[in-house]
């Protein structure tokens, strides 16, 4: 497993920055980063936060300018769920700022291991005092951003995944349900028992509808298969992802994919003769011969675009939705175990994204109960399928309320 350099947790970052306040110390952003590399294979260096202390008033950032006009140096914070080490979700992000750090001759401050709880809402108000724009980078922290997004109408506010918006607060997501429909195929093509596992992380919409696409791209090759469920409610723990997984090999399951942050379960995989998919990042070198293919991010161009924004004085708070046409979605490099023709297979069905000419959600689909949910002709817009909460017709598994 990737090795994982030691973090501060959030409680401790805080005292740390009070610390540096009193003590009169600034922040330097003199720092220079590689560009992007997904596939290597030294965790980042922990990462750190600026504060300064609290303003009389929480509704002015000290250097924010007025809407429409640019800054010229902004200072950029980033706030992650996990440890850049994760191997997945974290890593990539950090891969990201990384590289939008070297496009743009900026250095941002980041804080890890931050809860989506209160906490989060605590840490992102400090970093507000003294940032001009925050991405704030996992699914529970929207309410948080928001909040806080509303007390410093000076700040930007950059929020992944969620549908939450405010004048200073966008959005940003991409179609990884088009990447799970590729890992489908590969998937279905490569089980010998028509048995696929999948493990997931929290029972929200957007695990739904990656699990929904992995079984409509399976069931596209292979009409038999099955996709047995199992929730961990965690985003990154290893030894829970790990016992997921474990339970589903148990059952008979021979491919398995996992929406979760580290490789936890693609490692079982190997260690079971099995193969595997993983999240978010190239999982290859954790398993090279067990790896089938997953979903990947690009962030990087992403924040490129919306830092120089700020800069340029055009931040606007949209909801933007990537896709494989402008690479901010793409699929991991195909295993080394899977035939040529199998991955020929998944490259057709890719081309057919790239042009746009292809919604896997398109009717007749079937739920669970083996009712009509999409009817024939009628297909699925983006609102519908990022609003999505019933299973399609070969899930085994349940929806927890």
């Amino acid at each position: 497993m990737k090795k994982i350099k030691s973090t501060w947790s959030a409680s401790l970052v805080f005292v740390v920055m009070m610390v540096l306040v009193l003590a009169g110390c600034g922040n330097s952003n003199n720092g220079e980063s590689a560009g992007p590399s997904a596939s290597s294979s030294e965790s980042p260096s922990a990462s750190t936060a600026a504060s300064a202390s609290p303003s009389a008033s929480a509704s002015a950032s000290p250097s924010a300018s007025a809407s429409g006009e640019g800054i010229a140096n902004p200072r950029v914070a980033f706030i992650y769920i996990g440890p850049p080490g994760d191997g997945g979700w974290t890593f990539q992000h950090d891969q990201g700022v990384k590289y939008m750090e070297k496009e743009l001759g900026i250095k941002a401050d980041t804080v890890e291991n931050v809860p989506e709880s209160a906490d989060a809402e605590r840490i992102i108000t400090e970093l507000a005092q003294s940032h001009d724009i925050i991405f704030t980078t996992s699914f529970g922290y929207m309410d948080y951003t928001l909040n806080v997004a509303k007390k410093f109408p000076n700040v930007k506010f950059e929020h992944a995944g969620g549908y939450k918006t405010n004048d200073n607060m966008a959005t940003y997501f991409g179609k990884n349900w088009e990447a799970s429909y590729l890992s489908g195929i590969a998937a279905g093509k490569m089980t010998n028992k028509n048995h696929l596992g999948y493990v997931a992380a929290f029972p929200i919409p957007e695990l739904i509808y990656n699990i929904n696409a992995f079984t409509l791209g399976a069931q596209s090759v292979n009409k038999d298969v099955k996709v047995d469920v199992v929730w961990t409610n965690t985003w990154f723990d290893p030894t829970t992802e790990r016992n997921a997984a474990m339970s589903l090999l148990d059952k008979g399951a021979d491919v398995l994919m996992a929406y979760q942050d580290s490789p936890a379960s693609l490692q079982a995989a190997a260690e079971k003769g099995a193969m595997a998919g993983g999240n978010d990042s190239d999982m290859t070198r954790y398993a090279p011969k067990a790896y089938l293919t997953n979903p990947i991010w690009n962030w990087g161009p992403y924040y490129v675009k919306k830092v120089k924004a700020l800069m340029d004085g055009t931040w606007t708070n949209d909801q933007y939705l990537g896709s494989f046409t402008d690479g901010m979605v793409d699929i991991a490099p195909i295993g080394e175990s899977v035939p040529d023709d199998v991955k020929k297979l998944v490259e057709d069905q890719k081309a057919k994204f790239l042009a746009g000419e292809d919604n896997i959600y398109s009717g007749p689909i079937l739920d669970q109960s083996g009712a009509e949910k999409i009817p024939s002709g009628k297909s699925l817009t983006d609102a519908e399928i990022l609003d999505m909460n019933w299973f399609v017709k070969g899930v085994e598994g349940t929806i927890p309320q």
